[in-house]
């Protein structure tokens, strides 16, 4: 009886994660007439798919480091920096919103703040007689969706470093204070080889997560960036890049990267709870 529990879960995991991966590792080895091949495998390696998996982990790759370390600076300071202990609740509200806020909407708010005519642009330009886009920047470039991809990273960055952080124990630093470590040494001894496995942890689950990032790329660029997920989108449902087979190649090919980065996450977080038990 104690199986009829976990009955709802699995039907969910097989109807929307088992099956479709299934259907498109299977529509990756197939023609159009349903025969097998590996043309669709092959055609990864053309200039411009290779182009768009390189921008692409590029970009996750900004968006990760960037996000890992901005948000390790603010789950410390609301967990272990000494503020009021309203802040830790309220950045722990916030960030569990923010880290599922993505899409049309997101892409919507940062036209609407950085975009030509958007809010900031306007002040920036009225206050201070600066325009960011005479610097050559673009909401709709490699840095535009880096920062726009950095309103999501930051926030999950805090949710998966709490526990760590929480794992940091005050006796450590006073037993290291007591023989006479500095902070600095503290830091290099004792919390950045415990925390290491939880940050780089954290960090590939970050790259995963904004390597499959699509719909938030679509509705802020459009196809004026060549990335993977655009270009998988193009495959299968554009007009005239329409070949569903070589999208479900892309789609693989997605799968095995963030595959991969997620399961480095999971090894590295096992690591991180054995050595701090």
């Amino acid at each position: 009886m104690a199986w009829l529990g976990i009955v709802p879960f699995l039907l969910f995991a097989i109807l929307f994660l088992l099956w479709p991966t299934a259907h498109l590792v299977i529509g990756a080895f197939e023609s159009k007439d349903g025969s097998f091949t590996l043309a669709n495998i092959a055609n990864l390696t053309q200039p411009a798919i290779v182009n768009a998996y390189w921008l692409s982990i590029r970009i996750s790759a900004a968006s990760a480091f960037m996000g890992g370390l901005l948000g390790f600076a603010l789950a410390y300071a609301a967990i272990s920096g000494g503020l009021p202990r309203w802040i830790r609740p309220t950045l722990t509200t916030f960030s569990g919103v923010a880290s599922n806020f993505a899409g049309v909407p997101l892409a919507f708010a940062f036209i609407a703040t950085l975009g030509r005519t958007g809010l900031v642009t306007t002040l920036l330009v009225k206050w201070f007689d600066f325009n960011i886009y005479h610097t050559g920047f673009t909401i709709l470039s490699f840095w535009g969706l880096t920062l726009t991809y950095l309103y999501f990273q930051i926030p999950l960055m805090v949710l998966i470093l709490t526990p760590a952080l929480d794992g940091l124990k005050k006796e450590w630093r006073e037993a290291a204070s007591i023989l006479g470590a500095s902070p600095m040494q503290y830091w290099l001894r004792v919390a950045i080889p415990v925390l290491w496995p939880s940050l780089l942890g954290a960090v590939l689950l970050l790259f995963a997560n904004a390597f499959g990032a699509v719909a938030t790329a679509y509705a802020l660029t459009g196809s004026s960036l060549n990335i993977v997920p655009i270009l998988l989108f193009a495959q299968i449902r554009g007009d005239v890049l329409h070949n569903p087979n070589l999208g479900y190649a892309l789609a693989l090919g997605m799968i095995v990267i963030t595959a991969l980065s997620n399961l480095a996450y999971i090894w590295l977080r096992a690591w991180s709870e054995r050595w701090v038990k």
